[in-house]
């Protein structure tokens, strides 16, 4: 922020003779300075939403800084607010900060205690009531009234006080009651008011049109310098340095606030003003292209598409991604995790992921829970998300419960809200940034009373096969046919059954049976399908094979068998059987002459196809 604030200013001092005409100079420098290096928070935010990258490193980096942007803004505006009064004198500005530092010590040590004592008050499972939230507007309205008589503007004291309300019940009460009323209303109420003061007729100098403009380019770029430089010191590829300098450059509501008080302060003319407004939004309207076209994320997951069930270590902690719709893909997704045998020694650290379609908000969300700290929040049959947070309750609280009584378990709860045709991009984006090597997904039918399957939603099976398309790691499809009841007899033995055609997705599938084996409840019966003319080659070990494009899978394919088969010899629960079958309808009738013996079945997705699914 510095560096363009330096820029702009120093720039625009060049030129005050011909920018800062029938104004008062200094007071417009400062202004001007302000406006050049802020970045708009919550504009940066929407667009690190829409492109998907809010839960990057790179985005999370950008929020960070421009947390930090947003902050040093607000404190020089209320400066540069100080000493634009043209009349006023050196003790007058100095009294309007003292002031104001006044005011924000009283917020903080006096407004925030009450407001965690109010907190207090209110008993336990119970919401905000309506008189409290009257109350905290209230409180806002007599804290711009109040910076207002200060000298400083009324926008600061709603700012400051909206700092001191603490996190927990309060905020979200204040959220849900006026969250569609402030966005909905109020928000584009003061864009179109900002739009209707910007008369273009009023631009008529080309020539302070053309400095005003070369004053935001020369700030624009030392700020995506400054950003490149600091990125080079701390080793980021040029790419993401570019892509944050362009981010940082985001103007929105707070560069909008800026210049409208510098209007009001006759500290910006209208022909300055205009510009300033139609140069901010073109630069905004650049940041979401270029930074698409410069950072490419998916280039990261090249190195990654190896991380497979097959290359982990059998004493590392596998790294799950569960999926889920609804609190019925609860009980199944939990037996089988059971069945997954977490112990100390080989732990499983699960992301539970609820997918949640996006269907009342402007951009996607994600939103990682905090199974320590509980808000007690009452749901309103005026809330539309009221629904929603229900189901989140109920399906966080039986993960939570599993990870409590089952030992190796460790469970993160995670929610995302997107449209189903871009959810694919949320759940790829979380598993290479979590490092997951198993995703499991829902099944897109579920079992009708009869023992048939229904569909549930055509969107649910889009985005299964997108995230098997897209990838980074192994996906595995659940497909729940009485698992959980199955699993819920806990002194019964647990048969698991895997159909092994070949290919890699069979292997991986494989890795997976082969980690069920350890556990004391499971018997595992590996049945291997072979065509006629290789069920002698496969038994002879004498038989000498020339490796060609056609038969390097099926080397492969015998190479882990026979690594698993050695592993396991003396082992009664494992059960290795062959099978010769010729045609689809021999394989069909093998198949279903085992339906009546085992709980689950484990398969690939198909013979040659690439990487683990």
């Amino acid at each position: 922020m510095a560096l363009p604030f330096c820029i702009g200013t120093a720039t625009s001092f060049v030129f005050r003779h011909h920018i800062a005409k029938n104004v008062h100079q200094a007071s417009f420098l400062l202004f001007l300075g302000v406006a050049l290096s802020v970045t708009a928070f919550p504009v940066l935010a929407r667009i690190l939403a829409e492109i998907k990258l809010l839960n990057s490193e790179l985005g999370r980096l950008a929020m960070s800084s421009a947390i930090v942007n947003d902050m040093c803004a607000w404190i020089l505006l209320a400066l540069s607010i100080a000493v634009s009064e043209t009349h006023a004198s050196v003790l007058s500005s100095l009294w309007v900060l003292l002031a104001g530092v006044v005011f924000v010590l009283l917020c903080f040590y006096a407004v925030r205690p009450t407001m965690w004592w109010l907190m207090r008050r209110i008993p336990e499972g119970e919401g905000i009531s309506d008189f409290h939230v009257c109350l905290i507007l209230t409180g806002v309205m007599l804290s711009g009234i109040a910076t207002d008589a200060i000298g400083i503007h009324a926008i600061f004291g709603a700012f400051v006080y909206g700092l001191v309300i603490p996190n927990g019940p309060l905020g979200v009460a204040l959220i849900e009651k006026l969250e569609d009323f402030v966005t909905g209303l109020l928000l584009p109420l003061f864009f179109a008011i900002s739009g209707l003061r910007t008369d273009v007729g009023k631009i008529q100098n080309s020539i302070t049109v053309g400095l005003l403009i070369l004053v935001f380019v020369l700030a624009s770029v030392g700020k995506i310098m400054g950003t490149i430089l600091i990125a080079a010191f701390y080793t980021m590829p040029f790419r993401e340095g570019l892509a944050l300098g362009f981010l940082m450059n985001t103007r929105g509501l707070v560069e909008m606030i800026i210049l409208n008080i510098g209007r009001d302060k006759e500290v910006l003319d209208d022909e300055s003003f205009a510009v300033l407004v139609l140069v901010s939004t073109l630069m905004t309207a650049l940041v979401t292209p270029v930074v698409t076209a410069v950072h490419h994320p998916v280039r990261r997951l090249l190195g990654y598409k190896r991380r497979n069930l097959q290359r982990s270590k059998p004493d590392a902690e596998l790294r799950m991604l569960v999926c889920v719709h609804t609190t019925r893909n609860v009980p199944s997704i939990i037996s089988l995790l059971d069945l997954s045998n977490p112990t100390k020694r080989s732990p499983i650290f699960v992301y539970a992921l609820h997918l949640v379609e996006l269907t009342g908000r402007a951009s996607n969300m994600l939103v990682v829970h905090n199974t320590a700290v509980k808000p007690h929040r009452r749901p309103s049959s005026k809330s539309s998300a009221a629904g929603s947070h229900a189901q989140n309750d109920h399906i966080f609280a039986a993960f939570e419960s599993y990870e409590q009584h089952a030992g190796g378990v460790s469970i993160q709860t995670l929610t995302t809200v997107s449209p189903y045709s871009t959810m694919h991009e949320d759940v790829c984006l979380l598993a290479e940034d979590k490092h997951v090597t198993l995703i499991v997904l829902p099944f897109h039918k579920q079992q009708t009373v009869d023992g048939g399957m229904e569909p549930i939603n055509p969107a649910i099976r889009t985005l299964n096969e997108n995230i098997l398309s897209s990838s980074p790691c192994s996906v595995g499809v659940l497909v729940d046919r009485g698992l959980s009841a199955s699993a819920s007899r806990l002194t019964a033995t647990h048969h698991v059954a895997l159909l092994f055609f070949g290919g890699p997705d069979d292997r991986e599938a494989l890795a997976f049976a082969w980690r069920m084996v350890e556990n004391p409840v499971v018997s595992l019966t590996v049945v291997r399908f072979l065509p006629p003319d290789e069920q002698a080659a496969a038994r002879d070990s004498r038989v000498i094979t020339i490796v060609t494009d056609g038969s390097h899978e099926r080397q492969l394919d015998d190479e882990y068998v026979n690594e698993f088969r050695v592993k396991n010899v003396g082992n009664d629960s494992v059960t290795y059987v062959e099978k010769v079958v010729g045609n689809s309808e021999e394989t069909v009738t093998a198949i279903r002459n085992m339906e009546s013996i085992h709980d689950l079945y484990i398969v690939g997705r198909g013979q040659g196809e690439a990487g683990g699914r």
